[in-house]
């Protein structure tokens, strides 16, 4: 296996892993502090841009290179 196919490994597979755990445990914060559906959503919304702007580049990517 070469580093290029590690690589490849790791963004494909563990970066989206890791971004489904992040929002697991922003579901559990909104859960535990009774935040509500406006609350759940603020903070999915809040929390949640960086993930958004990361699949962004990653759709943009793949047109960009078809």
């Amino acid at each position: 296996m070469t580093d290029e196919m590690l690589t490849q490994l790791g963004m494909n597979l563990l970066v989206p892993g890791f971004i489904l755990f992040l929002l697991f445990i922003i579901w559990d914060l909104a859960k535990k502090s009774n935040a509500g559906k406006l609350g759940t959503f603020a903070l999915f919304i809040a929390l949640g841009v960086g993930f958004l702007g990361y699949m962004i580049k990653i759709v943009l990517q793949f047109v960009i290179e078809k």
